[in-house]
């Protein structure tokens, strides 16, 4: 039996559990980026800007999430969820850039380079990527040496050029040539799927799961995180700017194929939901514990932001 909740209560359980994690990251951001008193002050305040407050904080809550099959200290797992948010929020403030994205808001308050100026956005973006290995490296984060050093190397590998990196590559040459349906897909699996399957993973690591007892994960994450860029292209049309904190639209006005414009938007939404069905068959294996990873498969798709 795995305890399994309809789409109201997963939502319900999903933003308490979200909430909790969020005031959680927010807080240990707050202590990690203390302003310095110094010619630096300007760099932390762009850093603190991006990385407090807002957000959905699906990342860290992923890893919070699968820590729970394994019984993981929820110190651990928030560190790496931490880790993990650093990564992304980096990856936010350089995507927003003139030379990249060009958009005026994120999280519903000013970008970065709009709030300071582009030179310190680069710098703030630069110091929270190697802040998130930092985080890791520390034996804070996992007494086992041999543990940390797989989260270094699986973040790298998850935000690098065969990861988050890579699909951001992709998605600037999408706006030159035409994709079709599988380079899309293999698109989000780097741009958005790699990071959201080192969620998954890191618990694994920090269980010492072997990487055979893995696959049922892998799969959850693979399945969830293009349910998650589906939900985002969906959102991206039929979706409210005010909610979602940033400008929708723009996918189509640069001439972008995604999810949507190939598959149509019932099809895709249909794709969406049978991905989520997917990914909670992967946990089968499960009880309840695993609940709020089935809540959060549905709330990906049911989610207005």
């Amino acid at each position: 039996m795995t305890g399994e909740v309809g789409a109201a209560s997963a939502t319900a359980l999903v933003t308490a559990a979200a909430a909790d994690v969020a005031q959680a990251i927010d807080t240990a951001f707050d202590r990690l980026l203390p302003v310095p008193q110094d010619a630096r002050a300007r760099l932390y305040d762009a850093m603190r800007h991006a990385a407090i407050g807002g957000g959905k904080r699906l990342r860290p809550l992923l890893v919070q999430a699968t820590s729970d099959l394994f019984n993981i200290s929820r110190e651990s797992a928030l560190r790496v969820g931490l880790a993990v948010e650093c990564i992304h929020v980096y990856s936010l403030i350089h995507d927003d850039l003139p030379a990249m994205d060009d958009d005026d808001m994120r999280r519903g308050k000013p970008t970065v380079h709009k709030a300071f100026d582009e030179a310190t956005a680069i710098l703030a973006g630069d110091c929270l990527h190697d802040l998130a290995f930092d985080i890791l490296a520390d034996e804070e984060t996992h007494p086992d040496p041999f543990v940390r050093i797989e989260l270094v190397k699986a973040l790298a590998a998850s935000s690098g050029p065969a990861g988050m990196a890579g699909g951001q590559m992709m998605d600037l040459e999408a706006e030159k040539t035409r994709f079709d349906l599988a380079t899309v897909t293999r698109l989000q699996n780097l741009k958005t799927g790699a990071l959201i399957a080192f969620c998954v993973e890191a618990a694994a690591i920090m269980a010492r799961l072997p990487h055979e007892a893995r696959t049922g994960l892998h799969g959850y994450a693979r399945d969830i995180g293009l349910a998650f860029q589906i939900a985002d292209d969906l959102l991206d049309v039929e979706g409210d700017a005010a909610l979602a904190g940033k400008a929708l639209g723009k996918d189509a006005a640069a001439g972008k194929e995604t999810f949507l414009s190939l598959l149509g938007v019932e099809r895709a939404r249909e794709q969406a939901h049978m991905l989520v069905d997917q990914a909670k068959a992967h946990l089968h294996g499960h009880g309840a514990e695993a609940d709020l990873l089935r809540a959060i498969a549905d709330y990906i798709v049911e989610r207005d932001r």
